[in-house]
């Protein structure tokens, strides 16, 4: 399928005018817009302005408020839990996360737990605010139930991704992002905008078969946990995804397992839901809380650079540290621009017309 690129600095433009035209604030529309391009620089462009058509039905399905008050609901010195007033995801996610840094700052570690927000893009852009304050970021998050835990045929998980970023001194962060799925749901996505199959152990069909079709969620089939089936580790996936569940959820007062709130608009919400919206989790470790911050960095140097240095197998010209892809992707994508599918471009034109916004 055809692609065409844009700038970096075109798709901001456009994008911020998108979230100001639903109500959010310039404040939030920075925030939301920064947050949400910071996939399509990272590569990761399941998560990025391909969604933004989804939030402004969210919007407009009244299930994101553009104007969220922002509340902690109950906290300790080194611990909040936060209502996020049904905000941005993007929005609700960054605020959560610099209350976990500033919580450190005073504490050594913050933690914070967040109930009714919605999808907040990609985990590992949450994580990686610590790394400016010497800290190690964490971040998670459920989502819509479409993964079926091992043995099972019926949804019960999202793809409840897992970010760590870890700050060194010479040497890039260590920055491990990675959805607890085989795959993420947006690369499904991806893929059935191209009509083409998965790979071998991506998703199960509804009577839970192997099967290679995109579309196979649309036929009641499943996402598989990450490990594909039981003989290659699929209950270490699910054991995974079920704790970010109950981290960011359970722990939090948000809707978990297969009450989480689907994405899409057009999706009618769960019956007796136990919760209010997605859930998230966070956290921020200041590294001089366990050993002085150059000390540790400078040894994480070296962690890094031995693991570079490991021989590869054949056929593999060296061997990657968590986040190198992603950061050499960044570079990329900021001198050269951004690629959009033509079927997505066309997309965000239909969705800028709705607020006479011309991408």
């Amino acid at each position: 399928m055809p692609e065409q690129l844009f700038s970096y600095e075109h798709l901001y433009k456009f994008t911020h005018s998108v979230f100001k035209s639903i109500g959010c604030s310039d404040e939030h529309a920075a925030t939301a817009t920064k947050t949400l391009l910071s996939a399509d620089l990272r590569g990761i462009d399941s998560h990025g302005v391909a969604r933004l058509s989804g939030y402004v039905r969210l919007w407009e399905a009244k299930r994101i408020n553009a104007t969220p008050n922002m509340q902690i609901v109950h906290e300790t010195p080194s611990t909040a839990t936060i209502d996020g007033d049904a905000g941005l995801g993007l929005v609700v996610a960054p605020y959560a996360m610099q209350i976990a840094i500033d919580k450190a700052k005073l504490a050594g570690t913050g933690w914070v737990a967040v109930s009714n927000s919605n999808h907040f893009g990609i985990a590992g852009y949450h994580a990686m605010m610590a790394l400016q304050h010497d800290m190690i970021g964490m971040a998670m998050t459920n989502a819509s139930a479409l993964v079926a835990p091992t043995f099972s045929i019926e949804k019960m998980l999202g793809t409840n991704p897992i970010a760590v970023a870890i700050p060194a001194n010479e040497q890039p962060a260590f920055v491990a992002d990675f959805a607890t799925t085989t795959a993420a749901n947006g690369k499904l996505e991806i893929l059935q905008r191209k009509n083409a199959d998965t790979p071998t152990g991506w998703v199960q069909d509804k009577d839970g078969n192997p099967t290679h079709d995109a579309h196979a969620l649309k036929t009641g089939g499943a996402l598989l946990p990450l490990g594909s089936d039981r003989e290659h580790g699929s209950h270490k996936g699910y054991a995974l995804g079920s704790i970010v569940d109950i981290f960011s959820a359970v722990l939090s007062g948000a809707s978990y397992g297969p009450w989480a709130p689907p994405f899409p608009a057009y999706i009618a919400m769960p019956e007796n839901m136990p919760g209010k919206g997605l859930g998230h989790f966070f956290g921020a470790m200041r590294v001089d809380a366990f050993r002085p911050a150059d000390e540790f960095k400078g040894h994480m140097d070296n962690w890094i650079a031995r693991f570079r240095n490991a021989k590869p197998a054949d056929g593999h010209d060296k061997v990657l540290i968590p986040g190198d892809p992603e950061r050499e992707m960044n570079a990329i994508r900021l001198k050269e621009g951004i690629p959009l599918l033509e079927s997505v471009a066309d997309d965000l034109k239909n969705t800028g017309s709705k607020f006479g916004v011309d991408l």
